[in-house]
């Protein structure tokens, strides 16, 4: 699943790209993906001009010239692609946009679970989820004091708080485990039993491990976009049985409700 680091990376990597580029031919190839009629799809984007990409959440926000947002959420297998146009196509190739620079943005997802969203600029909290979402994890509105407020405000383990958006945008199952081990915090703890102190590790502990992951994810992605997020830098996450980099224990992991979670026993009590 692409999350905040990797839709970091796309979206720096497109903002180098698309600003100032025609859209030739707008392409819309499985129609179970889009939330917008394929006419209005292809007469909307065909000779509209891309502005800049911005990122919400794990949603992605392709500004157009028209006042349109091109909005895509990619969920768990979407992936996108620039390529040139004779490029084979994968098979669960979604969208398909040509650009007068010669090059194509495609957008891919093998299970089909995401969603494309053609909106108004004024228009974007009709999209599900968005105007439910918290304020984003990288968002400066997102102090301290702002967090362990909308912290308190929800109950259960403290994984399961950081993965949900309605509390904070952005984190997914991989990084919500690298920031519960810097930490220092068991996942399945109960968010009632944290002490102030280590309510303020684990805000701390979001901005930091972001700070090392962004910029590693961005190198990798400076030249193409790949189909396959950056997993093997992480500390903790699927490194099940590996010693732990602080301690040296075995990393636990565990599989609950079709999530993987991954962390020290020894530095995570």
């Amino acid at each position: 699943m692409p999350e905040l680091p990797d839709l970091e990376a796309i979206r720096g990597f497109l903002n180098e790209r698309l600003p100032g580029v025609r859209i030739e031919q707008a392409q819309a190839l499985i129609p179970v993906v889009f939330r917008v009629p394929k006419a209005d799809f292809q007469a909307i984007l065909e000779g509209n001009i891309f502005g800049e990409t911005l990122r919400q959440g794990k949603f992605l926000l392709f500004h157009l010239d028209s006042g349109h947002r091109l909005v895509v959420n990619p969920m768990l297998t979407g992936r996108f692609q620039y390529c040139l146009p004779q490029e084979r196509r994968r098979a669960k190739t979604c969208m398909a946009l040509t650009l007068a620079n010669g090059w194509e943005l495609r957008y891919v997802d093998e299970r089909l679970m995401g969603k494309v969203y053609l909106v108004r600029e004024d228009s974007l909290e009709q999209i599900p989820q968005f105007a439910e979402m918290g304020p984003d994890a990288l968002s400066p509105e997102l102090t301290a004091e702002v967090f362990a407020q909308r912290l308190r405000r929800h109950n259960g383990q403290i994984k399961g708080i950081l993965v949900n958006h309605r509390f904070v945008a952005g984190i997914g199952n991989a990084y919500a485990d690298e920031i519960l081990f810097a930490a220092g915090i068991y996942p399945y703890r109960k968010r009632s039993t944290l002490s102030e102190e280590e309510v303020g590790r684990l805000y701390q502990s979001i901005s930091s491990v972001f700070r090392w992951a962004i910029p590693t994810v961005a190198e990798r992605t400076k030249d193409s976009l790949p189909l396959e997020e950056a997993r093997d830098f992480l500390r903790v996450h699927r490194r099940g049985g590996e010693p732990c980099p602080n301690c040296g224990s075995r990393i636990t992991e565990i599989t609950a409700g079709r999530r993987i979670t991954s962390f020290c026993r020894h530095c995570q009590k």
